[in-house]
C-alpha cells in the first residue's frame, strides 16, 4: 500500500467513497495532454443526493504535469455522510470558458470515530427508513429524510416501492464492490476455463 498522505504516490483517478474528516488525494495525469496545467484549472464540484444548497468545491493544482486534487481532514469533516454526484470542470485561464469533461458519484461514509455515528451508507438508511414506512413501523426521525428534495414520509405507494427497489440495487451493488476489493469471489463472478 501507498503513502497517501504523498502525493508522489497519489492515486490516479477520483476515490469511489471517502471517510467524513479523512485527508484525501488524488491526481488525473491524463488531462495534460489536452487540458496543459498552466492554461487551465480543474475543479470537481460534488451535490449530495436530494439537492440541498451545499455545493463541495476541490480545485486541483499542478504537480508533475498532472493535476493534483487535494482536500484536508478540516475540509472533509464539513462533509454530509451521503451519495454524492460530481462532474469534473476545466475552465480555460484566459477567459473563464469551462466545460465539463466528465461525471461521476461519490459516496462520503461516516466516521466512526465520531460519537453515535451510524456506519451505514446512505443507501442502507434510505433502504431502511423507506421499508419501516412501507411496514408502518417509522420511527419517529423517519421524516427528516428526504428524496429528491421531498420528505419520504410524503410519497405515495408507488414511489415508494420504485425508491426502496433502487435502494436495495444500490446496497447490492455496494456489497458486490466491497467484496472485490476485499478479493472475495461474488455472484458476479464468472470463471472461465480455457482448454
Amino acid at each position: 500500500m501507498a503513502n497517501l498522505f504523498d502525493a508522489a504516490t497519489a492515486p490516479e483517478g477520483e476515490p469511489s467513497e471517502i471517510v467524513v474528516g479523512d485527508f484525501i488525494q488524488w491526481k488525473r495525469s491524463d488531462l495534460s495532454g489536452d487540458y496543459p496545467v498552466d492554461s487551465y484549472t480543474a475543479t470537481y464540484v460534488a451535490r449530495i443526493t436530494g439537492g440541498g444548497n451545499t455545493e463541495i468545491q476541490i480545485t486541483g493544482t499542478a504537480y508533475n504535469n498532472s493535476f493534483l486534487f487535494t482536500a484536508d481532514s478540516d475540509t472533509t469533516s464539513a462533509f454530509v455522510a451521503g451519495y454524492y454526484h460530481f462532474q469534473l470542470e476545466i475552465v480555460r485561464n484566459s477567459d473563464s470558458e469551462r466545460v465539463v469533461v466528465s461525471r461521476g458519484a461519490i459516496t462520503a461514509i461516516v466516521d466512526l470515530d465520531s460519537g453515535g455515528a451510524d456506519p451505514r451508507t446512505h443507501a442502507e438508511i434510505m433502504l431502511t427508513k423507506i421499508e419501516s414506512l412501507l411496514q408502518g413501523k417509522a420511527d419517529s426521525d423517519v421524516a427528516n429524510y428526504s428524496i429528491q428534495g421531498r420528505s419520504i414520509t410524503k410519497l405515495g405507494l408507488t414511489e415508494l416501492l420504485e425508491w426502496r427497489d433502487y435502494y436495495d440495487a444500490e446496497v447490492s451493488r455496494q456489497k458486490r464492490r466491497e467484496e472485490i476489493k476485499l478479493g472475495r469471489k461474488t455472484a458476479a463472478t464468472v470463471k472461465v476455463r480455457f482448454i
